[in-house]
């Protein structure tokens, strides 16, 4: 149940983190509304799973996931570069990730 709540926590740390540029500097009242409840749900249920996990696993999980889904939503949604080196330091995220997974 923790890695499940780990990885709830890092999909509404994108949501946060795209709601930020959504809500224009905290100006648009609605997308500043949604961005503050995703980070505070984010943050709950990250010191949730922290209570089972580790410190370091989960909050590098929780980093990861919230890194790596930004940057491929921000090239999906808002155009950003999609250059070799970026999409290969994804996977390379993402291959520490799972190695943080398989070494828990």
């Amino acid at each position: 149940m923790a890695w499940l709540m780990l990885v709830v926590a890092g999909l509404l740390e994108v949501a946060w983190a795209l709601g930020l540029k959504a809500s224009a500097g905290f100006t648009r009242p609605l997308p500043s509304l949604l961005t503050l409840l995703a980070m505070v749900a984010s943050f709950y249920l990250l010191a949730q799973a922290m209570k089972v996990l580790s410190v370091g696993t989960a909050y590098a999980i929780w980093v990861g996931i919230g890194a790596v889904g930004t940057v491929l939503l921000g090239i999906l949604i808002y155009g950003d570069s999609a250059s070799p080196l970026r999409l290969l330091s994804l996977v390379l995220i993402l291959a520490g990730l799972v190695g943080l997974k398989v070494a828990a």
